[in-house]
C-alpha cells in the first residue's frame, strides 16, 4: 500500500513540474499509443501530381497559395501544427473489396473515437450477393466520407457548415453551425452526412484530422482486421495492392462529386449482384465490364394504395411548396390583372374582400414558411440559411421566398392605407411592392425547382419538376382565387362566364404543363435503368392505384378546365369549378406527396439489417425502435 501511495505521490509531483500546455509548448492533438503498429502510421514516400480527374494534388498549388503552409487546424483548441511532409496533398481511402470480412471492426472504431449514438455512424459496412449454391459470392463495401474534389454537400448547405481544407483535403462539417434541414443527406451520394433526428444537426467523418496531425491513418484503417482499407495520399497505390480503381459494383457514378477513394477487386463476380437491403435495386455488369443499377422487382406486380404510406416526415415540404406556388401565383395575377385585360379580376380591388384576400394569402405563406422552419432539426437557427447564397439553391429559395412575403406584406399595407388616406404616390409605392414581389417570388420559386434538381436523387433529377412547380403556380393559383372571386360575382351578379374562362384558363395552363410534365417523366423513366426507373417501379406497384387516382384527377382537372375556358359556362361555371377543385386539390396533394415519398437517392448499399430502410419500418411496427441498442433512427426529421 505505501508503494502504491508513493508511487501517486511521485506522479502527482511530476504533473506539477509540466508546462502549462497553453502558456508554454502544446501537447501533441492525438496521444499515440505505445509500440503504434506500422500499418496505422502514414506513409508515402512520393506522390503524384495530379488525380486521374486531372485535378492537382498538392491542395496549396490548388489553391494559389491561400492557405499558408504551417496553419493549425485549431483540433480542440490546439494550435499545433503536424509535421506530416504531404500535409496539403489530398488524401483518401483505399478500400480493398477482397480483403473485407464484414466484421464491422471499422465501423465500430469509428463509431468510439467519436462518440456516436447506436443510431449513427460516420462509417458503415453493406454488401451485395450474386450467384446461386453453391458458386455463391458475396461482396463487402466499407464506405464513409469521401472527402471529394467537388463536395456537393459544401456547396449546397445553407449555412456554410462545411469546409474544404487545404490540410489533407478534408471535407470538414461543423455541426454547431448546421441547423439540421437535411439538404446535405439528400445531394451526397454516399450517405455519408448523417442527420441526428435526436440532436437536431448533421454530422460526419473528419478523416481523423487529428490522428494525421500525428502521422497515424484514420480509426477505421488501423482498426480493420483483413487490411481491407487503407489511407494515403490520393492515387498511391497501397503495399501489396495492384488496383486504384474508380468504383466498384454499388458505387454511384464518381463523376457526380469526382470523390478521393480508389478500390481494389479482383475476385470475379456474377454478371449480377443484388442489395440484401429493401431498395429495389441491383447492379448488373454491361459490356464494358462496368456494374450499373438497373431495378429490382423485389415486391412483383401487384399493385396497391398504401395511402398511408403517403404521409412521410417531409409533410411540412409537402405544404410549403404548395402554399407557395399558389400564393405567388395568385398573387402575381391580381397585381397584373389590370393591365392585361382580366377585368374579371381586377373588379376584386375595389370589394371589401380585397383587403381579406391578401391578408389570406399572407397567412398561407406564413404557414408555409413556419412549417418549413419547423421541419428545421434546430428552428431556432433559421436566419442561418441566408449563409450560402453563393452556392446553395436553398439559401436562394428562402431569399427570395421571404423577400416575396415581404413585398406581399408591404403592398397589402399601402392597399390598406390608400383605402384611408387616398394618396396618389401610395398607389405608386404599393405598386412597387407588388413589382418587388412579383419578381422575388418567380426568383423564391426557380431555386426551389433547382433545389430538387439533384444527380443523387435521378426521380427528381428531370425537367418535369419545373412543369410541376410552375404549372402549380398556375392551376392552385387559380383554384385559391375562385374561393374569393365566385362568391363574389355570384353575390354582386358580375360577368360569371367572364370570371370562369380565365379561371379555366389558368388552370389549363398549370395542369396541361404539369402533366405534360408527368407523361415526360413516366415515358423517361420507362426506358431508364437505375434509382430512377426503381421510383418508378415503386410508384407503379407499391403505390399503383394511388398513382392510378392522381393521373385521373388530372385528367379530370384538364377536361373541366378546358371546359370552363372554351365553353360560355354560366350558372354551370360554379359546378364545373367546385368539380375543379376538389380533383384539383386531390390530385396535386397526392402527387406532390408521392414526389417526396417515391425518391430512392444513388446511395452505397446496406446489409440486412443495419442500412436498411426495410428492417427499420419493421423495428418500428414491432416495438424494437424503442430499444436504442437496435440503432434505429428515431422517425423524426
Amino acid at each position: 500500500m505505501l508503494s502504491v501511495l508513493r508511487a501517486v505521490r511521485d506522479r502527482l509531483d511530476q504533473i506539477g513540474a509540466e508546462p502549462d500546455p497553453v502558456v508554454d509548448s502544446p501537447k501533441p492533438t492525438w496521444e499515440k499509443r505505445p509500440g503504434e503498429q506500422n500499418y496505422a502510421k502514414l506513409f508515402d514516400p512520393t506522390v503524384q501530381e495530379t488525380n486521374r480527374y486531372g485535378r492537382k494534388i498538392d491542395l496549396l498549388d490548388l489553391s494559389g497559395g491561400c492557405a499558408p503552409e504551417g496553419r493549425s487546424l485549431m483540433i480542440n483548441q490546439n494550435p499545433a501544427v503536424g509535421e506530416n511532409p504531404n500535409r496539403y496533398k489530398q488524401h483518401g481511402f483505399h478500400f480493398t473489396a477482397d480483403n473485407c470480412i464484414g466484421c464491422h471492426a471499422c465501423e465500430a472504431a469509428c463509431s468510439e473515437k467519436n462518440g456516436n449514438p447506436a443510431h449513427i455512424s460516420f462509417r458503415s459496412v453493406g454488401y451485395v450477393e450474386g450467384g446461386t449454391y453453391p458458386d455463391y459470392k458475396r461482396m463487402n463495401i466499407s464506405m464513409a466520407c469521401n472527402h471529394c474534389d467537388d463536395p456537393v454537400c459544401l456547396k449546397g448547405c445553407p449555412t456554410r457548415a462545411y469546409t474544404k481544407h487545404a490540410e489533407y483535403g478534408a471535407v470538414l462539417q461543423d455541426p454547431d453551425t448546421c441547423f439540421g434541414c437535411g439538404y446535405c443527406t439528400w445531394v451526397c451520394p454516399y450517405n455519408a452526412p448523417q442527420l441526428d433526428p435526436i440532436q437536431g444537426q448533421v454530422s460526419k467523418c473528419n478523416m481523423c484530422v487529428d490522428r494525421l496531425e500525428e502521422g497515424l491513418k484514420p480509426a477505421c484503417v488501423s482498426a480493420c482486421l483483413g487490411n481491407a482499407l487503407n489511407f494515403g495520399v490520393i492515387e498511391n497505390t497501397p503495399e501489396n495492392r495492384e488496383q486504384v480503381l474508380p468504383q466498384i459494383p454499388g458505387f454511384p457514378d464518381p463523376n457526380i462529386t469526382n470523390p478521393n477513394i480508389r478500390f481494389q477487386q479482383t475476385k470475379s463476380m456474377p454478371n449480377e449482384v443484388t442489395r440484401t437491403d429493401s431498395m429495389p435495386v441491383k447492379y448488373a455488369k454491361d459490356d464494358n465490364g462496368q456494374f450499373r443499377s438497373v431495378v429490382d422487382e423485389k415486391e412483383g406486380k401487384e399493385t396497391n394504395w398504401n395511402l398511408a404510406r403517403l404521409s412521410s416526415r417531409e409533410n411540412p415540404l409537402v405544404i410549403f411548396t404548395l402554399a407557395t406556388q399558389a400564393v405567388i401565383g395568385a398573387f402575381i395575377t391580381v397585381l397584373l390583372a389590370p393591365y392585361i385585360g382580366l377585368d374579371s379580376i381586377a373588379a376584386i380591388e375595389n370589394s371589401l374582400l380585397y383587403i381579406p384576400m391578401l391578408a389570406v394569402f399572407m397567412g398561407l405563406q406564413v404557414w408555409g414558411l413556419v412549417l418549413s422552419t419547423l421541419h428545421l432539426g434546430k428552428p431556432m437557427r433559421f436566419y442561418r440559411g441566408f449563409n450560402n447564397l453563393k452556392h446553395s439553391p436553398v439559401s436562394r429559395e428562402g431569399l427570395g421566398v421571404t423577400l416575396f412575403l415581404t413585398g406581399l406584406g408591404a403592398f397589402t399595407f399601402l392597399k390598406l392605407v390608400n383605402l384611408w388616406l387616398e394618396w396618389g404616390f401610395v398607389d405608386v409605392l404599393a405598386l412597387v411592392a407588388g413589382g418587388f414581389a412579383a419578381i422575388s417570388g418567380l426568383v423564391g420559386l426557380w431555386y426551389m425547382h433547382k433545389s430538387y434538381r439533384i444527380k443523387a436523387r435521378p426521380f427528381w433529377n428531370h425537367w418535369q419538376v419545373i412543369t410541376s412547380f410552375f404549372g402549380t403556380m398556375f392551376s392552385l393559383g387559380s383554384l385559391l382565387l375562385g374561393v374569393f372571386l365566385v362568391p363574389l360575382v355570384l353575390l354582386n351578379d358580375g360577368n360569371l362566364s367572364a370570371l370562369v374562362t380565365v379561371l379555366g384558363s389558368m388552370a389549363l395552363i398549370g395542369f396541361a404543363a404539369e402533366s405534360l410534365g408527368l407523361i415526360a417523366h413516366a415515358k423517361y423513366l420507362n426506358v431508364e435503368s437505375g434509382e430512377g426507373a426503381a421510383s418508378h417501379y415503386v410508384q407503379c406497384t407499391t403505390f399503383g392505384k394511388t398513382y392510378a387516382l392522381r393521373n385521373g384527377l388530372m385528367a379530370v382537372c384538364v377536361v373541366m378546365a378546358l371546359a370552363m375556358a372554351l365553353l360560355p359556362l354560366q350558372a354551370a361555371g360554379v359546378a364545373a369549378y367546385a368539380v375543379l377543385l376538389v380533383s384539383g386539390l386531390g390530385a396535386l396533394l397526392i402527387g406532390r406527396a408521392l414526389f417526396y415519398v417515391l425518391v430512392i437517392p444513388t446511395t452505397m448499399p446496406g446489409a440486412f439489417f443495419w442500412k436498411n430502410k426495410g428492417f427499420e419500418q419493421h423495428a418500428r411496427d414491432v416495438g424494437l425502435a424503442n430499444m436504442p441498442q437496435v440503432g434505429v433512427v428515431p422517425d423524426l426529421h
